[in-house]
């Protein structure tokens, strides 16, 4: 049973900042001067938006209202449909629980570890269990410490970079790693897994901690209510839902069944099988990238070409581009962080942007190119205002090789430093 919740916000943040603009049609038809064929159902008012975002995205059902062809809506997962990370809370688990195999060699399980890393994951966990026998990482906090020092904070508990050499637009080296790690069960089973971590963190309390080796980490999750009725109701009005997640596909499948969305219009990490239908350490690839290059996830970038060639059908390098037709790009989009931020920006009709502070997002949200940006805080747990605003102009962004540098739009255009505009105050959850 999903609750309701709403934010009380700071009024001056209830006005629209100079920069988001309506676009011209969604004006229109707030203004009364079109009247599309309304929507069969319109987002429950009774659930708290900020400024007018409910009455934009209310308005465009009603344009999409009898279309066609199904228009499509997409979203990412963590923090965007929940609050928190589902892949974070299910890699919890499975070292709470023993479920991590050990690999016959550590560097096996990702081409990006680095050799510091690998030796100390060696020397934690060694002898501890025969390869592709469960580690008992409950037990060993020294072995479960490492792991999650690498998985959690890309470093090694001394310090040492963890992985190295990968592609910034394409790739998080430690998010595919927690796919990575899953090599050795089927999909049901790690599904299975997804279902009991969900089910803990769920009944936890908001809020709540957990330890895990040694560390005390999240132990809690929550659905956005409004976020879930939005769901519902584009589902209702006949758009095509579907979600794009940079955490493991049988995990986030297991949660997205939880709002009904089925399995096939789930897309996360996916790890090439084996013939005894077990997943691997090898990950399926997209665009130019083939399968167990292990190159391109779910992952800015990487969003963009696995949405284009799972949910739209484009095949073979095209996949990784910008797809003119506009039958082959979303109506609707939504996210809430950077590496969101190459598929919203193919959205048409509306983009989404829940505010984490995350510069690339935030400064592409701000800028507003095309008029139809919706900047909405945190339904549980807002950020505060980030008051030193984002330096899009000089380094708010980064390339593929990780360097910091000035923002642009999908125009290509330069986006000039923005204000956070958009906030709760205080940042802590509050009911009306």
């Amino acid at each position: 049973m999903v609750r309701r919740a709403a934010i009380r916000y700071n009024r001056r943040a209830m006005t629209r900042p100079a920069g988001l603009r309506l676009a011209p049609l969604v004006a229109a038809i707030l203004a009364g001067c079109i009247h599309p064929t309304p929507a069969s159902r319109h987002l429950d008012p009774a659930l708290l938006w900020v400024d007018d975002n409910r009455q934009r995205l209310d308005a465009m059902l009603d344009q999409y209202a009898g279309a066609d062809t199904r228009p499509v809506a997409v979203f990412d997962w963590d923090n965007t449909v929940i609050k928190n990370d589902i892949g974070d809370l299910v890699t919890y688990w499975m070292l709470q629980h023993d479920k991590i195999l050990r690999p016959a060699k550590w560097s096996a399980t990702s081409r990006y570890l680095t050799p510091d890393a690998v030796a100390a994951l060696d020397a934690a966990c060694d002898g501890l269990a025969e390869p592709g026998q469960p580690l008992p990482t409950s037990r060993h906090p020294g072995c479960a410490d490492e792991i999650l020092a690498v998985y959690a904070d890309g470093a090694t508990t001394a310090g040492a970079d963890a992985f190295a050499n990968w592609n910034f637009r394409a790739m998080e080296p430690s998010y595919a790693w927690a796919a990575q790690l899953q090599a050795g069960y089927t999909p049901a089973e790690i599904t299975a897994f997804a279902d009991a971590a969900i089910d803990a963190a769920l009944a936890a309390d908001e809020g709540a901690e957990q330890t895990v080796g040694s560390a005390s980490v999240n132990a809690y999750a929550r659905i956005y209510p409004q976020i879930a009725d939005l769901i519902a109701t584009l589902a209702a009005d006949g758009f095509d839902v579907w979600v794009l997640s940079a955490s493991p596909q049988p995990v986030v499948e297991a949660f997205a069944a939880r709002l009904d969305i089925p399995a096939d219009h789930v897309v996360g990490v996916r790890a090439v099988l084996d013939d005894a239908g077990e997943l691997t350490a090898d990950l399926q690839g997209c665009g130019k990238v083939a399968d167990g290059d292990d190159a391109l996830i779910p992952y800015l970038e990487g969003k963009r070409c696995w949405m284009n060639k799972v949910i739209f059908g484009v095949d073979g390098p095209d996949a990784a581009e910008v797809q003119l037709d506009e039958r082959r790009r979303p109506v609707f989009a939504a996210g809430d962080s950077d590496t969101d931020v190459a598929f919203l920006q193919d959205a048409v009709g509306l983009r989404l942007a829940i505010n984490r502070n995350k510069p690339e997002l935030m400064c592409n949200a701000y800028g507003d190119f095309g008029g139809n940006w919706l900047v909405n805080p945190m339904f549980l747990a807002p950020k505060a205002q980030l008051v030193s605003g984002y330096a899009c102009s000089v380094d708010a962004c980064k390339d593929a090789t990780g360097v910091a540098g000035p923002c642009t739009n999908e125009h290509g255009d330069p986006i000039p430093d923005q204000q956070d505009a958009v906030f709760c105050v205080g940042g802590v959850y509050c009911d009306r």
